[in-house]
């Protein structure tokens, strides 16, 4: 489970009223750090820049029940270790929504792929 970002909360809440021009957060990021999930986090620890790692834009689309998924396959160019994963609204900055840590590290080498895929459901509190 990811955990959404104090800074991904107030993002949200400004695309529901439309405030300060938000902008949809379509972009995934793969990152090296192993630092544990927090609230406050604001970048994922290590963000990948090379070997075809790099933050891109996702395919995204409206699931039934309330979630939003993004997809985005990764063609890899060299070896890298990905251990996090988050979305941005932005190419190169902007703000995250959210940041996971896979449980064990995902090798990968120059010819592999990674898709990954994240579903957000958006639920109302018990």
């Amino acid at each position: 489970m990811a955990t959404i970002v104090n800074a991904g909360l107030t993002e949200v809440a400004k695309l529901i009223v439309g405030a300060d021009s938000p902008v949809a957060f379509t972009y995934i990021a793969l990152g090296s750090g192993t630092t544990a999930e927090a609230n406050d986090q604001t970048a994922l620890v290590t963000e990948i820049t090379t070997n075809g790692g790099e933050r891109a834009s996702a395919t995204a689309s409206y699931e039934a029940d309330y979630k939003g998924k993004l997809v985005k396959t990764f063609s890899f160019t060299g070896p890298l270790s990905v251990n996090e994963v988050g979305v941005f609204n932005d190419a190169s900055a902007g703000d995250m929504l959210l940041r996971h840590k896979f449980a064990s590290t995902k090798a990968v080498e120059n010819g592999d792929t990674l898709e990954v895929t994240v579903k957000t459901t958006v639920a109302r509190s018990a």
